[in-house]
């Protein structure tokens, strides 16, 4: 059992299911190790459970099936270092079960439907991302999940996705708004008609004024760029690969841009991408290429979102490193 954290650093991780939450943090017990970090899934907040939700008409996606106050006075003890009794929604069973002993780690990540919805709940977090696939990506992802691996009718996947979407619109999509970066899952533009949705063009967008969060940029601070870097130092079957970073506004806040469309055939030609890359938050150069070739086989590895993913785990790292050590310095101070 670790001993109480000296300081306890707050993350969430916002998105709709299947937008690629577990993927991303995989990533970070990758980054930080398992022993220091606690995920806690917002789930777990819910009110209503899963027949009560039936009756009502009331989805999981709407507050009114979530308890905030709760979260949020749980969120707040274990930014303070103090252990919760943590209520825990059963999947399977779609009941609420006994809750569970959670003993704050030195990072604590709440990820889920709405750790960016309550203003009090935004307001403990040390850093936030909010992880966007566009609705093209999203149905495709869907119906080939559903069809494939569940069974599912074509007809009934489009009638749960279309179910869900007024709820969506209203409580989720709108806390993007909130989050340091957004990683957004586009459609590409290097292929005129991509149903399947294989080749994807990822954006990273990284919001100016939080504090110690320097943007990653491709080639000049500040500058548009347009890069193909498609050559003797990348190899890139067709369609190829199209980068760019530029600056932007993005709901009315000043934000940098890095983007790929296409997908990397060979990870250890990375190196050549992130020798192109400034502010990474790397402690090596070359530690951006290892930490995507030590698994290959996570989703998105050989594009844009695995590189971003990776790229905000970097980030996340940077933030506890500087709050710990600041707290360690006003400890030794007093």
């Amino acid at each position: 059992m670790t001993s109480k954290p000296d300081r306890v650093v707050l993350i969430g991780v916002a998105g709709d299911s299947g937008c690629g939450k577990s993927t991303f943090l995989r990533r970070l017990s990758d980054l930080f190790g398992e022993e220091l970090i606690t995920v806690i899934c917002l789930d777990d907040y819910h009110s209503l459970d899963r027949k009560q939700r039936k009756e009502t008409g009331i989805t999981a996606l709407n507050p009114k099936a979530n308890n905030f106050d709760l979260m949020y006075e749980q969120a707040k003890a274990l930014k303070n270092g103090q252990a919760i009794d943590k209520p825990i929604y059963n999947h399977e069973t779609g009941t609420i079960d006994p809750p569970e002993r959670i003993e704050p780690t030195p990072i604590v990540v709440l990820e889920g439907l709405h750790p960016l919805y309550d203003e009090r709940v935004r307001g403990l977090l040390d850093f936030s991302v909010y992880l966007d696939i566009s609705d093209e990506v999203k149905i495709a992802w869907k119906i080939q999940r559903d069809m494939a691996e569940r069974g599912h009718r074509y007809e009934d996947v489009i009638f749960a996705i279309n179910a869900r979407r007024p709820d969506f619109m209203a409580y989720i999509d709108p806390q993007k708004e909130h989050a340091d970066i957004v990683i957004q899952i586009l459609p590409t533009e290097l292929l005129k008609d991509d149903k399947d949705r294989k080749i994807l063009r990822v954006r990273m967008i990284q919001r100016y004024g939080v504090e110690g969060l320097e943007p990653v940029y491709l080639f000049d601070e500040g500058s548009t760029i347009h890069w193909t870097p498609c050559g003797r130092k990348l190899t890139c079957n067709y369609p190829g690969i199209k980068m760019y970073y530029g600056p932007d506004s993005y709901y009315g806040h000043e934000v940098s841009v890095l983007e790929v469309d296409g997908q990397f055939d060979n990870l250890e030609e990375m190196i050549y991408i992130e020798g192109h890359l400034s502010n990474t938050a790397t402690r090596y150069y070359g530690e951006l290429t290892h930490l995507l070739r030590q698994h290959p086989d996570y989703p998105g590895s050989n594009n844009g979102s695995g590189l971003f993913q990776v790229l905000t785990g970097l980030k996340m790292r940077a933030t506890y490193e500087r709050l710990t050590k600041t707290e360690a310095k006003v400890t030794a101070a007093v």
